[in-house]
C-alpha cells in the first residue's frame, strides 16, 4: 500500500505545473505583448447587457472559450458591462478555486452577469491603502469640470510626506487640470495629487464625507473612508465592496481611459514642467486584456490589487487584498492566477 501511495504522489507532482512569478504565469497564457490598449470596437454592445438568471446561463455564455486570448483581443470595455444586475450572484463551490493564491481575502466576478467566480473571506474588513483612490476619482469625476486648473500647495506635499505616502512628485505652485491630477493620482498613486483634488473639490473633511455618502449610495456597507489617499489607519473596506466599486467606476469612460494606461505624459506648459507618470500596475501592457484599476499598499493593508481584464468576450473584475506584507509582486501574481483560472473555465 505504501508503495502504491508513493507512486500516486509522484505522478500527481509530475502533472502539477508550478507557477512562480508574474513572467512565468504570463508566458503560459500569451504569445504577444500589447503595448497600447485601445477601446474594443464591440464594447458598446455591453452597455445594454441583460441580467442572467444564476444557474441558467445562456448557451452563448456556456460556449465561450476561456483559454489563451487571441492576438486581436484589445483592452477596451463598455461602461454598462460593469453595472451589477440585481440578484444575479452565484458563489463558487468551496475548494474549487485557483491554486497558490496568497491573498488574505479576495473576490472575482463576471462583470456582465454579476456571477461570483471566486471568493475568499470577501466580506472581511481590511485596510486597503491606495485602492481608496478609486473612490476619490469617482467623486471627482461625478463633480465634473475636468479642465479646471488646480494649484498644488505645500500642504499637499506635506500630507503625503507625513504618512510616508507615494507621490507623483508634484511641486508647490504647479497648476494642473483636474484630468492631469487624476492621472497623477491613479497611475503613480500620488497621495499629493489626491490631497490636491480633495482640497479643490470641497476641502479635505467635506470631501471625505462625500466619499462615505457615495459609498453608502452604492451599497458598500462595510466600507469607511478616512482620507482621500488611503493613508489614514481608520479607513477600511472589503474585497467584495471594492469589486462592486470598481464595476461602478469602470462605467465612466474617463476613468477607464486612465487606469488602462501604463504611463501618462503631462507636457510642459505655463502651469508646470513636463511630467511622466508610470502606473504602479505591473500588469498594464503586459497581461493581455488587462484593463487596469488600482494597486494599494500600507503596512496595515499589505500589497493589494483591484483589477479588471477582458478576453474572448468576457470581462472579469476582482480584488486580492494583502497578498503579502513584504512582496510587492505577490498581488500581481495572485491576480494572474485568479484570472487565468477563471478564463479557462466555461
Amino acid at each position: 500500500m505504501r508503495i502504491i501511495t508513493a507512486m500516486l504522489l509522484a505522478v500527481t507532482l509530475t502533472l502539477t505545473p508550478a507557477t512562480t512569478g508574474v513572467p512565468t504565469a504570463l508566458a503560459a497564457v500569451q504569445n504577444t505583448t500589447p503595448t497600447h490598449a485601445r477601446p474594443h470596437p464591440a464594447s458598446a454592445a455591453f452597455t445594454h447587457a441583460r441580467p442572467r438568471v444564476a444557474g441558467a446561463a445562456s448557451a452563448q455564455a456556456r460556449s465561450r472559450v476561456a483559454g489563451a486570448a487571441s492576438s486581436h483581443v484589445r483592452s477596451g470595455v463598455a461602461g454598462g458591462v460593469f453595472a451589477a444586475p440585481a440578484g444575479v450572484v452565484r458563489s463558487l463551490a468551496a475548494g474549487g478555486g485557483p491554486r497558490k493564491v496568497r491573498a488574505a481575502s479576495g473576490y472575482l466576478v463576471d462583470a456582465e452577469t454579476g456571477r461570483v467566480l471566486w471568493s475568499r473571506r470577501a466580506g472581511g474588513r481590511r485596510a486597503i491603502g491606495s485602492i481608496t483612490k478609486v473612490m476619490t476619482a469617482l467623486v471627482v469625476l461625478r463633480a465634473g469640470r475636468l479642465d479646471r486648473r488646480i494649484r498644488v500647495k505645500p500642504g499637499h506635499l506635506a500630507y503625503a510626506a507625513a504618512w510616508n505616502g507615494s507621490t507623483a512628485r508634484l511641486r508647490p505652485g504647479d497648476r494642473f487640470t483636474t484630468r492631469e491630477l487624476l492621472n497623477a493620482m491613479l497611475l503613480p498613486s500620488g497621495c499629493d495629487a489626491a490631497a490636491a483634488l480633495a482640497d479643490a473639490y470641497g476641502g479635505q473633511r467635506r470631501f471625505v464625507r462625500r466619499m462615505n455618502r457615495t459609498a453608502r449610495s452604492l451599497g458598500l456597507r462595510r466600507t469607511r473612508y478616512a482620507d482621500s489617499a488611503g493613508l489614514h489607519p481608520a479607513g477600511y473596506s472589503t474585497a467584495r465592496d471594492q469589486v462592486r466599486l470598481a464595476r461602478h467606476a469602470m462605467r465612466d469612460a474617463a476613468f477607464r481611459q486612465i487606469v488602462v494606461r501604463g504611463r501618462y505624459v503631462a507636457g510642459a506648459s505655463k502651469g508646470h514642467r513636463r511630467y511622466v507618470w508610470r502606473s504602479t500596475n505591473e500588469l498594464a501592457g503586459v497581461y493581455q486584456g488587462m484593463l487596469g484599476i488600482k494597486s494599494g499598499h500600507t503596512a496595515a493593508a499589505g500589497y493589494s490589487f483591484v483589477f479588471a481584464a477582458r478576453r474572448d468576450g468576457r470581462t472579469l473584475v476582482g480584488a486580492v487584498l494583502n497578498s503579502s506584507p513584504t512582496d510587492p509582486g505577490a498581488r500581481f501574481r495572485d491576480a494572474v492566477r485568479v484570472l487565468n483560472w477563471s478564463f479557462r473555465r466555461p
